[in-house]
């Protein structure tokens, strides 16, 4: 695919990775359009100020309004509610993307225990939509978040994707694995070329609210103390911003194809006969939570106050990501080191929220 002609769509556009990756297409001159529908399962003001950081100035805009960014001129933004089917096979066949990029979804893994159903309606129903405006206009490739939490009771690691995900713990989980499922089926009926990927804890300059990362930040920073679960024996693949960003970007260029010789590896769970992969999205450098803490701490220059406590249903003590995979697809892979990260995070926190 030639960079200077693409048109990409990228949903979940106000939200974290989102306007990270809309950011970096647009810097690299590809027309973008961004949807989302600006829910408030978190502030939305970090969502419009996302989009303002885009160009983007109107607070309440209208649903399937289109609106041109003042900031790029190959910025588009509507708001739209990936649920919203006829809607959204609407403004797909019209627009005719070359590249989509699916981030919309009900993130969350402990809230899918309080209200399960947002999920279903979101990130299953929602993906629906994609998938049969991604077939019917021709997409020539589609990349759609998945999560590290289909790995559920998985206790080997690193995790790798060619292990079975035949036991979550939660539905945000559940739903992630059905998106698999469900984008293989296209992929295989269809020829649509399609990439999932796994993301492990990722973290950086505007990210949610409801993560550990700005959690930790708030109460280190205000002298609050910080709810540890587990007491601190909890291990996460704490993945950078921009090594992300800059995997997805040359993961666009990577089109999946169909197998030749048209046969499946029934070993491996995440290739195919189909124009189909799932990747891994990591750093493959585990850190313990308290190291973590005690990093941030260094960083902020406060000492945190600690409030240990026990392990939360849904959870998992660990995570690692193997990802020889994509390490095998792309040509220069930047991984940014906690130190780095943490200062990064910590200034833009800084400034932020003031």
């Amino acid at each position: 695919m030639d960079k200077t002609s693409l048109k990409i769509l990228v949903t979940g556009v106000a939200g974290f990775i989102g306007f990270h990756m809309a950011h970096r297409a647009l810097l690299e001159g590809v027309m973008v359009h961004g949807w989302d529908s600006i829910n408030d399962y978190y502030d939305v003001q970090l969502k419009f100020d996302r989009l303002r950081k885009l160009g983007i100035e109107v607070d309440n805009p209208s649903d399937g309004d289109e609106l041109r960014s003042t900031r790029f001129k190959n910025f588009f933004f509507t708001k739209v509610d990936v649920s919203d089917y006829d809607l959204v096979t609407e403004l797909m066949f019209q627009h005719q993307f070359d590249v989509v990029i699916h981030f919309a979804a009900q993130a969350g893994v402990r809230y899918s225990l309080v209200n399960p159903r947002a999920y279903l309606k979101n990130n299953v129903d929602g993906f629906l939509g994609i998938l049969e405006g991604a077939r019917g206009s021709k997409v020539k490739h589609l990349l759609f978040s998945s999560s590290s939490s289909v790995y559920g009771l998985n206790s080997e690691l690193p995790y790798s994707e060619r292990d079975g995900v035949g036991h979550p713990k939660t539905i945000y989980a559940v739903t992630k694995r059905t998106n698999e499922l469900m984008a293989h089926s296209y992929a295989h009926l269809y020829s649509l070329p399609v990439t999932g990927l796994r993301f492990f804890t990722v973290y950086g300059p505007w990210g949610r609210p409801d993560m550990a990362p700005i959690l930790f930040a708030n109460a280190i920073l205000n002298q609050k103390p910080i709810d540890v679960f587990n007491y601190g024996n909890m291990v996460r693949d704490f993945t950078f911003i921009t090594d992300v960003i800059d995997a997805i970007w040359q993961l666009i260029f990577c089109v999946p194809e169909r197998a030749v010789n048209g046969e499946n590896n029934v070993w491996d769970q995440s290739m195919s006969s189909a124009p189909y992969r799932i990747l891994n999205i990591g750093n493959s450098n585990p850190i313990e939570l308290k190291t973590f803490i005690s990093e941030m701490e260094k960083v902020i220059g406060l000492t945190a106050k600690v409030n240990p406590v026990s392990f939360q249903s849904g959870d998992v003590q660990s995570t690692h990501a193997d990802v020889g995979k994509l390490n095998g697809l792309l040509k220069d892979r930047i991984r940014t080191s906690l130190p780095k990260g943490l200062a990064e995070f910590i200034a833009w926190h800084k400034v932020y929220y003031n």
